[in-house]
């Protein structure tokens, strides 16, 4: 099954991270600008560029465009160092090894595409013990663009460089937990697969139009179905 590109959503799709990427924010916030951080604008299923973007604001940040590049590079910068740091309880959802690894059995191509910054996806799949059978380089991050729709065409164009398989149309799958997820997979003529473990409850999701929802991942053989049926 090697042409069939299944990309992950990674906060509360495959990781409860806690407050991390919200200390994360606050710690870098205060680097460069020397004060409290007031508030971390809304999350789910956003990128960093755009959260970034929008806490710069809050923070009363003239012009965030200006800033929003050092933001994004001073977050990614912790986020490699931050390892052995961590004081926060970083876990995988509950199935998230499980379905990884049914997925790894059928031979599909994994990674994650992620409103993180990529280091800072790194940490949080490294605490929760779920960097096996992710191909990470081939996936795509929330520091490129606002529109986290447009990842997709990033992460297939690199799955096909490495790959030398076209991933296009419903070859690719997304599986995460927000709207947002649904709507960039739409948006790509992707396949989505939802998991209500996140904000976002069943109802919302199949309104969203999810091709499947799951209520989680702890049956590998629903997600396996879920994201091999043609």
């Amino acid at each position: 099954m090697r042409d069939l590109l299944v990309l992950w959503d990674v906060d509360y799709t495959l990781v409860n991270a806690g407050r991390l990427g919200t200390r994360m924010y606050e710690a870098v916030f205060r680097e460069l600008f020397g004060r409290d951080l007031p508030a971390v604008a809304p999350k789910a299923g956003r990128t960093d560029r755009a959260i970034g973007l929008d806490t710069l604001a809050l923070g009363g940040i003239a012009q965030p465009q200006a800033h929003v590049d050092d933001f994004l590079a001073a977050l990614a910068r912790r986020s490699a160092v931050a390892d052995g740091t961590v004081n926060v309880d970083v876990r995988a959802m509950p199935g998230a090894s499980a379905a990884i690894a049914a997925l790894a059995e059928a031979d599909a191509c994994q990674s994650v595409l992620t409103g993180n910054v990529r280091p800072l996806a790194e940490l949080k799949l490294g605490l929760a013990g779920l960097g096996e059978h992710l191909d990470l380089d081939v996936g795509a991050y929330g520091d490129v663009h606002e529109v986290r729709a447009k990842l997709v065409p990033m992460a297939r164009q690199a799955a096909r460089e490495a790959y030398g398989t076209d991933f296009g149309g419903m070859s690719t799958v997304l599986v995460g937990d927000t709207s947002l997820d649904v709507a960039a997979a739409l948006a790509a003529g992707a396949r989505a697969v939802a998991v209500a473990t996140g904000s976002c409850s069943a109802a919302e999701l199949a309104a969203a139009g999810a091709h499947v929802v799951l209520p989680d991942l702890t049956d590998a053989s629903l997600v396996l179905a879920a994201a091999t049926a043609s």
